[in-house]
Formats: structure tokens, sequence, C-alpha cells
């Protein structure tokens, strides 16, 4: 990419797009494209082509999207498919017609089937049945992946796409029902801490294993595809280890200071066994992660200190 590019980051507030934009920036991309919702509407087929002829765009980081955890996909399973559908689809679509150079389409891991091999090659896609506590957005997701490979196939469109693991990091949303798993621990151990509880207690079993990728290291690895890649195939982007659930929870609990018990809400849905990514695609490309677990925790934790006022409305 020429450092005079118009480079427009969809979803720049985004824990995913927030970290697009601090990559971009130290690397000396500084003519972005930064617009709120309220600026433009993604859902809105005419206010995304508007801004599109506009400012014409040479490259385009596509992460707005509708996220949330278990819960939030299973309270709002309309939202979720719609929300996703219509983002992705004007986006897309707008990029091309107005002439982007290139465009990254960004997924996630829960594209592939609920009992997939593991670690997951970007092969098994389409190969079994989705975890059914996310299919609306992983549906959304594959299209997307699908409308990419069809605008190259058929209009000659430099559209990728990115599938990352599970991403933590600054700029989470540490809501305590529509959260992902580790900012909500982290809230949840700290407001424990604060209160002298004798227990926290975790979602299910804990028996699950995933994969935790540091968002500032997805930044590094989008910029760094969009720059090196240009291909049909999708690529995963993640660590190649994981931890189970319980074992993130005991680290968390480390990290925070809290002193009480781990207790298990058995109740609570589990969600899928193992999500593994296989990164062997991206290493072979010459990118790896570079922040660790635990320190990755310890900049997460001191990061929601540091903003948590604003978790509390």
């Amino acid at each position: 990419m020429d450092f005079a590019a118009k480079i427009y980051v969809a979803g720049h507030r985004g824990l995913a797009g927030g970290a697009i934009v601090r990559s971009l920036q130290r690397k000396s991309f500084n003519n972005l494209l930064l617009r709120t919702h309220a600026e433009v509407d993604l859902t809105s087929q005419g206010a995304v082509d508007a801004f599109f002829a506009a400012e014409k765009p040479d490259y385009v980081f596509l992460a707005a999207a509708k996220v949330g955890g278990i819960h939030a996909n299973n309270a709002y399973p309309a939202e979720f498919i719609r929300d996703n559908l219509a983002i992705q689809t004007n986006v897309i679509h707008s990029a091309w017609k107005h002439g982007a150079k290139k465009l990254l389409f960004l997924g996630s891991s829960c594209i592939y089937p609920k009992l997939a091999p593991q670690p997951m090659p970007e092969s098994c896609l389409l190969t079994g049945p989705l975890e059914p506590t996310n299919e609306w957005y992983a549906v959304a997701k594959i299209a997307g992946i699908k409308m990419c490979q069809a605008y190259r196939r058929q209009y000659g469109f430099d559209a990728i796409s990115a599938m990352p693991t599970n991403l933590y990091g600054p700029g989470d949303n540490f809501h305590l029902e529509n959260s992902h798993v580790m900012p909500a621990l982290i809230r949840k151990f700290h407001e424990a801490k604060e209160r002298g509880d004798s227990e926290v207690v975790m979602w299910g079993t804990g028996t699950p294993r995933r994969e935790f990728l540091h968002v500032d290291d997805l930044g590094d690895a989008l910029v760094f595809l969009m720059e090196n890649y240009s291909d049909e195939e999708f690529v995963n982007v993640g660590v190649g280890d994981d931890v189970t659930i319980r074992e993130l929870a005991e680290l968390i609990r480390d990290v925070v200071g809290f002193e009480g018990a781990i207790t298990q809400d058995l109740s609570k849905p589990d969600g899928t066994p193992r999500k593994l990514m296989d990164v062997s695609r991206l290493t072979s490309l010459g990118w790896k992660a570079r922040i660790g677990l635990r320190d990755g925790v310890r900049e997460t934790y001191r990061w929601f200190i540091e903003n948590q006022e604003r978790f509390r409305r």
C-alpha cells in the first residue's frame, strides 16, 4: 500500500477495527477514513454507496459487525444475521463498484463446524453442522467469505478474507452478559475482589478449550495480509495454541489478585468443545503472533482498570 493511499477502516471503534487503526498508524499509514455509525450507517445501502461515491477509498478493512458472546447470540438471532448480512453486502459491493483496489473481510472462527477437526484447517469450512448457539452470526460470516470469492471470480475484485480466533485486548466489551468469556471473567474477578467476595461463578463446566489472540497481534496480521496476500482462499489468524476455560479463569484470578474460589454454573451452556486454529497457512506467509497470553491479560486488565467507569453505566 502506498502511504498516501486512502484507507477505510469500517468498524474502527470496535475491538478489531481499533487494532487495525493502531497497526496502520504504527506503520505510518495516516490517510485513514474513519466514520462512526452516526456518520455512516453501514446497514443502509444508500448511506454506504454515498460514502464510497464521495470518498473513493483505495483500500478497505471490513471489521464492522454486530458481535457478542453465547448469551447475545441466543437472545438476538434475527439481529445477528440481518445486520451482519447487510453490513458486509453493502460494503463489499460499494467497494467494488467505486473502484477500491483491495478489500479485506474479517470473519470469525465460529464459521467452522461444531465438531471440526482440531486444529481447524481452512479446508473444513462447510463440512458439518455449526455450533447452534452462534449459527446466525456464523452463517452471515460464511456468506461474507463467499461474497468476496464471488466478486473475485466474476469481477476480478481483489477481495481477501481472514478468520481470527477469539480476540481480547484494549477496547473490549466488558458487559457481564453480552461480552465474550475473557472480558466477562476479568470484570467478574475484579468486582468480586472489590466487594471482598469469597467466590466467582464461572459459566459451564470449564472444560472447553479456547485459543486467544491479542487484538494488536490481529491488527498487525491483517495489515500484513493486505500488503502480502491475494488469493481466493481465506486465511486463519491465531496463535496455534489453546487453554481450557478453567485454566483461563485461574490465570485471570492470578492477574487480578482475587483470592477466593472459582465455582461453576452448570446450567449455562459450554458452546463448542474446542476451537483451535490451524495457522500453518499464515505462518508459511511469514507472520506469527508475538504477545503471550499472560502478558496480554495483564495489559487488558490494566486497560479495564483505567476505563472501568464507562462499564458501570
